[in-house]
């Protein structure tokens, strides 16, 4: 049996792990590749494994570094079943067809405009291919043994972290695989913490916080004040936010900051992705796998705007009245966002406030950093506007975090490989791994094979 790190094993981008029990073949996660364009460039890069050989994909959960390059592997031969939990099917289907479409649309931006270096530009993968890879998706709940062959079982338990999102526990011939995909943190303001796992022989664990702790401050009352110095100034506060997850999560603190009257409460709030609004509507759901009482989750929705056009956007873009503004995507990396922030990142009345980590290479990690102009459909805009990152709204555990819920275990696992991380943030948490629990702990290199 053995182990393949073909994504995630020096950077925090593109999960993918291969593993082979010598009659099976289970890719865990399917991610696509974000930030840096030398990361980028691995997604056109064929696997080194031929997708038809691979029997079955088990995701962790749909953002996209861990869903999104699915329509790639049916694309190019994949036939076998893709498990995940019935919210992760869900999100899947809104997060893949929104890939696949931005994709297409940036193919023809780019040229139209001849700022490619190809041509034409072609998208990785077509909305054609994304309904194709959709077809292929079995829902598994959480809790349920879902056998791959005679000897070969897998299992999700609650992680936490996202809607859906799951641990990965593979048995093979009584061996125990466990892949933590993303944690989530123990006082999350949308979902329980993950599952406490008492035993595991070889343990794939993620180390996106792996070298840093989550702030101390209260993110809340920091975004209250960032909101009512941004309207006293007259200019609008630009929150560039996944789709899925945060956007939920960002509506329900703006939603509680009303009611305590931290916020103007007749202050209007924009929601301008139309899956975040989808994925809001499967938030309500599945929100029996929420720590949110039901009937929040439909307050935090009065009071929001949903945009659902282009012309709608258009119209909150121009709009000179204060105000709230959630898009997509997160990482300012495309979406409906980039028109916002072309309009306002120049204007030092607006704030800019990115919730949560931020990718490096992308145009956030580069505005976080303090970058004096960006780049956005091949013009740079220079930077007046203030901007902040608030990573108190992160939903990944941090150091202290990873480290607690590997103190669940009865036991050592006989080995640990630390994914999804930068390199100093995996190599940290190896560390602080071998030195506080004393186990067998190393950071894999990126299409390395491990016998295990």
């Amino acid at each position: 049996m053995k182990l393949t790190f073909l994504g995630a094993a020096d950077s925090v981008t593109g999960s993918k792990h291969l593993l082979d029990t010598g009659e099976h073949r289970i890719l865990l996660d399917c991610g696509l590749y974000q930030g840096f364009k030398h990361l980028r460039e691995r997604n056109w890069a064929r696997l080194p494994v031929e997708p038809r050989d691979i029997d079955a994909v088990v995701l962790s959960h749909a953002h996209l570094d861990h869903s999104g390059y699915l329509p790639a592997l049916v694309k190019h031969g994949f036939r076998g079943p893709v498990y995940a939990t019935p919210a992760t099917c869900d999100l899947a289907q809104l997060m893949l067809l929104d890939s696949a479409k931005l994709q297409e649309e940036d193919a023809q931006h780019a040229n139209e405009h001849r700022y490619s270096k190809h041509h034409p530009a072609l998208p990785l993968y077509t909305t054609r291919d994304a309904h194709r890879a959709l077809g292929h998706l079995k829902p598994l709940p959480f809790g349920r043994t879902q056998p791959l062959n005679g000897h070969v079982h897998c299992e999700l338990l609650p992680a936490g972290h996202l809607l859906g999102a799951a641990i990965v526990r593979v048995t093979v011939h009584g061996r125990t695989i466990l892949f933590s995909g993303d944690l989530g943190r123990a006082e999350d303001m949308l979902m329980p913490p993950p599952s406490a796992v008492r035993h595991a022989d070889v343990l794939l664990v993620e180390s996106t916080y792996g070298d840093r702790l989550h702030p101390a401050q209260d993110v809340a009352a920091e975004l209250a004040r960032i909101v009512r110095e941004t309207v006293q100034r007259g200019g609008k506060v630009l929150l560039p936010t996944f789709a899925v997850g945060r956007a939920q999560a960002l509506m329900l603190v703006l939603h509680r900051l009303k009611q305590a009257g931290e916020i103007p409460r007749q202050l209007p709030l924009y929601l301008d992705s139309p899956m975040a609004s989808e994925a809001t509507r499967v938030y309500a759901k599945h929100r029996s796998l929420m720590r949110v009482p039901a009937e929040e989750i439909d307050a935090m929705c009065e009071g929001v705007t949903f945009v659902e056009t282009a012309e709608q956007s258009a119209h909150v873009t121009r709009s000179a009245y204060p105000a709230v503004v959630l898009a997509a995507s997160g990482m300012a990396t495309g979406g409906r966002v980039l028109h916002h922030l072309k309009a306002m990142v120049g204007d030092e009345r607006h704030h800019i406030v990115f919730p949560g980590f931020q990718v490096p290479g992308t145009r956030g990690a580069k505005l976080v950093g303090g970058a004096r102009d960006v780049k956005i459909h091949g013009e740079y805009w220079p930077v007046r506007a203030r901007i902040t990152q608030l990573e108190g709204f992160s939903g990944h555990a941090d150091a202290d975090e990873l480290i607690a819920w590997l103190r669940s275990f009865d036991r050592a696992p006989s080995k640990v490989y630390v994914v999804h991380g930068e390199p100093g943030a995996s190599d940290a948490l190896r560390g602080r791994i071998q030195d506080e629990l004393g186990w067998r702990a190393q950071v894999p290199e990126h299409g390395s094979t491990v016998a295990l």
